[in-house]
């Protein structure tokens, strides 16, 4: 099957269903992957961007609470790098669960 024959709701119904929570940037992401686009949404991209907007902290208030700089959450917001496994563990968390981010704070 290739990339225009797609059907960016159906595979976003499935992927949500597995993840168990609604994506936002999801079908966005899969649109432009069947586009053809040069530049694709990765998950990774989509947990980041979601994990700091659920916090409703800045990029740079963001990483200094997870103790990130910020030049490497804008890589990972970007797409150029993805965050290591524990941080994604913990972008979950942040999601799931927005408050837990304030107990972060540097002390």
């Amino acid at each position: 099957m290739g990339n225009k024959e797609i059907d960016v709701e159906k595979v976003a119904t499935a992927i949500e269903a597995d993840a168990g929570e609604v994506l936002p940037y999801l079908r966005q992401a899969l649109a432009e992957a069947k586009a053809g686009l040069g530049r694709v949404t990765t998950p990774e991209q989509i947990l980041v961007r979601q994990a700091r907007e659920k916090s409703g902290l800045t990029q740079a208030a963001f990483a200094e609470r997870i103790e990130t700089p910020v030049a490497t959450l804008r890589d990972w917001e970007q797409g150029r790098f993805a965050p290591p496994g524990g941080m994604l563990c913990l972008l979950r968390l942040i999601i799931k669960h927005p408050e837990l981010s304030r107990e972060l704070s540097v002390i």
